[in-house]
């Protein structure tokens, strides 16, 4: 098995070639004056089952994902798994009005089309999972984070989501720790003032983690932090499996939470949890 490496999950893709006793395959890249991306593959892809490793975010990088496949599939290899760690579009799985795209499922065909098989990572709702043509897995980045927050200094000693929704991922995470969980209820007081506090758990002098899939712009999670610290939490941590941080997002969190930690399925400085065992045990 050889694992090609996209240039925006390298080193992901490294972590899994190591769990999998796999080769890495030399990529050149570079990027042209106009921004336009070029790709040359120097490893011998032929006959080989090949594992390429990329994102699906920023847009550039889907673009990078495209011609990848594009390249690896010409040295006609024996397989292609594409491991997509974050598939970007993933939350625009609904069409609301007539001539919108249904963005979702127009990325899930593009990069299906190239692939024998796919490995994704917590996407926003399963239920896009059923657009896949070609055999789909997705591997959960729970259960990770739950193995990091346990071995804390200070592990958490109630895990929340940020809904109702989100309450099985933070179910997951709190069995791994072996910890309660909770998740959050939003109570109107007037027209301008919003309560958010845990439906039925006390966090007084506790230490609480809230897990999610995402934080992107981090509004829910650094309201419900500073509710948390109002309704006396002693520490608030913040874990996702997908760290988009829009906005300018990661220093406004960094002032209300105690630590915030991501996996590696987007390469950003809190990426502190690796999910390449779980894409292992797939393949």
């Amino acid at each position: 098995m050889i694992i090609v490496p996209g240039s925006a999950s390298r080193k992901l893709a490294e972590s899994l070639a190591k769990k999998i006793d796999a080769s890495i395959a030399h990529i050149e890249q570079q990027r042209f004056p106009d921004s336009e991306c070029y790709l040359r593959i120097h490893t011998d892809l032929h006959g080989e089952d090949v594992v390429l490793v990329q994102t699906a975010f920023p847009d550039e990088n889907i673009i990078e994902l495209y011609l990848l496949q594009h390249a690896i599939r010409d040295f006609k290899p024996a397989k292609l798994t594409t491991v997509i760690p974050y598939l970007g579009y993933a939350r625009q799985d609904k069409k609301f009005n007539p001539g919108e795209a249904l963005s979702a499922q127009a990325i899930i065909e593009l990069v299906q089309k190239l692939s024998d098989a796919v490995i994704t990572v917590d996407v926003h709702s399963k239920s896009i999972l059923e657009w896949f043509d070609v055999h789909v897995e997705e591997v959960s980045g729970m259960p990770p984070l739950g193995s990091y927050l346990r071995e804390m200094k200070t592990p958490p000693e109630i895990v929340i989501a940020p809904d109702e929704g989100a309450k099985e991922r933070a179910a997951a995470v709190a069995k791994t720790i072996g910890c309660e969980y909770d998740y959050l209820q939003k109570h109107r007081l007037s027209g301008e003032k919003v309560e958010i506090k845990p439906k039925e758990l006390d966090v007084s002098g506790r230490t609480v983690a809230i897990v999610d899939d995402i934080i992107s712009t981090g509004g829910t999670i650094i309201e419900a932090t500073k509710q948390l610290k109002k309704n006396g939490a002693e520490r608030v941590y913040a874990a996702c499996t997908h760290g988009i941080y829009a906005k300018n997002a990661l220093p406004r969190l960094q002032d209300v939470c105690d630590t915030i930690i991501s996996t590696d399925t987007v390469e950003r400085e809190t990426s502190v949890v690796s999910v390449a065992n779980e894409i292992a045990k797939k393949l």
